[in-house]
Parts: C-alpha cells; structure tokens; sequence
C-alpha cells in the first residue's frame, strides 16, 4: 500500500553529521565531533553513543525527553559532549580533546528511540589528524597576484581574504561546524588550544 509506505517515511528517526563527513584536525588540538538527530513524532528515553572505529564505544548519553538536556551515562575522559536538545536542534556534538595521530579513524554517531518503536539510525565522521594544516587558498591567490601584479593584485587578494573571513563567520555560527575542524581559510588551527 502506497499510503503506509509514506507514513514509515514521516515517523523515520534521521541523524546527521552535516553538509561534509570529513574532519580534518591538527595534532594535540581539540576537535569538534558534529551530530544533530531529527524526529518527526518526538523521542522519550531516547539513547545515543558515539563510537571509534565501529566497536569502541566512546561516549553514552540518554535523553527523557525534549525538555531535558542528556544525562551521561558513560565517556571516555577525553570526550566532552557539547550539544543540546533542549533548543530547536537536537544538538548531540561531541570534542575530542588533545588529539592524537592515533585518534585518526570512522566515528559514528548512533540514535535509537524507543518512541519509534526502537528505530535506530546513525551517521559517520572520518576524522584525519595532521601535523601541520595546508592552506588551500594560497594557489588561488598567488596566481592572481602574479598575473594581475601591482596594486590591482593587492586589492583583489584583500577582496579574498575579506571573502575567506566572512565565509569563516558564516560556518562558525552555524553550529554544525568548528573552525578548529580545521577548515580551509581558517586562522583558528594555528592556535594551540588552552590546557586545562
């Protein structure tokens, strides 16, 4: 019957990791690990986990319901959650803190929602860990300077840079991503993070 089948697609339990599921992060930084969930008909008891290449189990959190943020169950000390159910996202990010080379790999951010008679889904971030951030931008705008030269030049790499930082200010409020992901054009990597 065609009608159910448009039913099992409106009550259909969605998580997500946003527009790009690759991460990049500098050595030793802190990285932020993006994951929204979207319901049609609410969640009650609502369990997610975070897990590292698959099977290691990273992080354990239950939600009641939509007015109260999670409760922990159980994390690995280097995992904070940052997220938020409460507001309009259903917000369940994690950070990474003082990343290492080791930490390169799949993390997959896993939903189940009893409400929806127990529907699960989830969704995966491949994260990669660098020494060093590589700046993609400098081509483009060498070429220019080099073609162009003179001050039409300087004036047309200001126009980048100006466009690169405003990009910066768009993604940054967007909460899906973190400038300390490591994105092109952004001048949060060169930044060590604080120590606590």
């Amino acid at each position: 019957l065609p009608g159910l089948h448009v039913l099992a697609i409106a009550f259909a339990l969605e998580v997500s990791v946003g527009k790009t599921n690759t991460v990049t992060a500098l050595n030793n930084s802190n990285v932020l690990l993006p994951c929204t969930f979207t319901t049609c008909i609410g969640f009650q008891d609502l369990v997610f986990k975070w897990y590292f290449n698959t099977t290691e189990l990273i992080y354990h959190g239950k939600i009641k319901t939509k007015a109260t943020e999670p409760t922990l169950i159980w994390h690995n000390p280097r995992v904070e959650f940052v997220g938020s159910t409460t507001k309009k996202d259903n917000n369940i990010s994690i950070v990474l803190n003082g990343v290492e080379f080791s930490d390169a790999g799949k993390y997959t951010c896993h939903v189940k929602n009893p409400k929806e008679k127990n529907a699960q889904h989830n969704a995966t971030i491949i994260l990669t860990v660098v020494h060093q951030m590589v700046k993609t931008d400098n081509t483009v705008t060498l070429i220019i300077v080099g073609v162009v030269g003179g001050l039409i030049g300087l004036l047309i790499l200001f126009m980048l840079i100006k466009r690169v930082v405003l990009k910066e200010c768009l993604v940054s409020s967007s909460g899906n991503d973190n400038t300390e992901n490591g994105l092109a054009g952004s001048k949060a990597e060169q930044k060590a993070p604080p120590k606590a």
